[in-house]
């Protein structure tokens, strides 16, 4: 008879063996994934005996983190900004340094009534949601070139009951297709900022899981910073802001580009561990 603490202590054995951070966190998280409870109930149910499907299930969840697939697309969805975000590999895993981005746009517009938003690269549709969730009244345009990132991003906008309020396109920024989707108040997007040559240095669950491009350009890492100026300068209202997500090391290069498309009044937040993490800017 295998109890929830035995498979909690087996598992974290397992996981840290692996090379796995914080194995004892996983452990649980994904036990809680098995039983469809909270990770704080693990520890009300101690002697509680899994049943053969539950081992069963259990088991297989920590293979599978074990070879280093990420915990979330694991359970099938992530926390963002205080929202279950359903995730798969198809998207980017939301990260906490995203939620940056999102509070500074809610800062700069509190009473948002009748604002429209531009989101390009919606991945799993964290940011129009999160978005949609806490401005109201705002209505967003949201593209990817992925139609099946689209299609979990739906299923977001669904699960939130905000669907009626976001336009998905599945569309290339650099297509001049984009120039025909109207004007906006705002334009955000978390482009895809690692430089090709950085890949090789990131951690297994992103190299070996994670959509590549979802991560790196491909090439430097600013191409997308170049095209999205570039498109901004054209699709959003006078006075309208850019918003963007950025890498370490990225804020004065992109400041730079944005400096070139005639963007004014250019501000830098910090994330939590002090790196510049969001920069924004004015068209005039």
């Amino acid at each position: 008879m295998l109890t929830v603490l035995e498979a909690i202590k087996l598992s974290t054995e397992y996981l840290e063996k692996k090379g796995i951070d914080s194995p004892r966190t996983n452990a649980e998280l994904l036990l809680a994934g098995v039983l469809e409870c909270k990770r704080l109930d693990l520890y009300l149910s101690y002697d509680r005996p899994l049943d053969e499907t539950e081992k069963l299930n259990y088991r297989t969840y920590i293979s599978k983190r074990g070879n280093f697939e990420p915990l979330q697309y694991i359970l099938g969805s992530s926390e963002f900004y205080g929202l279950k975000i359903i995730v798969d590999p198809s998207v980017l895993i939301p990260r906490p340094e995203t939620e940056i981005l999102i509070e500074t746009i809610i800062n700069n517009y509190k009473s948002g009534e009748n604002i429209s938003i531009l989101d390009i690269g919606t991945g799993s549709g964290n940011i129009p949601v999160a978005l949609a969730k806490n401005i109201s009244g705002c209505r967003l345009t949201s593209i990817d070139i992925s139609g099946e990132a689209l299609k979990t991003a739906v299923l977001n906008a669904e699960l939130h009951e905000i669907k009626d309020r976001i336009n998905f396109l599945n569309m290339d920024v650099f297509s001049n297709e984009i120039y025909n989707i109207g004007n906006y108040d705002i334009l955000v997007s978390n482009p895809p900022y690692v430089e090709k040559e950085e890949m090789k240095n990131l951690q297994k669950e992103i190299v070996n899981y994670e959509p590549f491009n979802a991560v790196t350009d491909g090439a430097d890492g600013y191409s997308f910073y170049s095209r999205i100026c570039e498109v901004a300068s054209e699709l959003l209202n006078l006075n309208g802001k850019l918003f963007f997500e950025i890498g370490i090391g990225q804020a004065a290069k992109v400041e730079e580009i944005m400096k070139s498309y005639n963007f004014t009044d250019i501000k830098i937040i910090k994330d939590y561990q002090n790196i510049d993490r969001v920069i924004y800017g004015e068209r005039i």
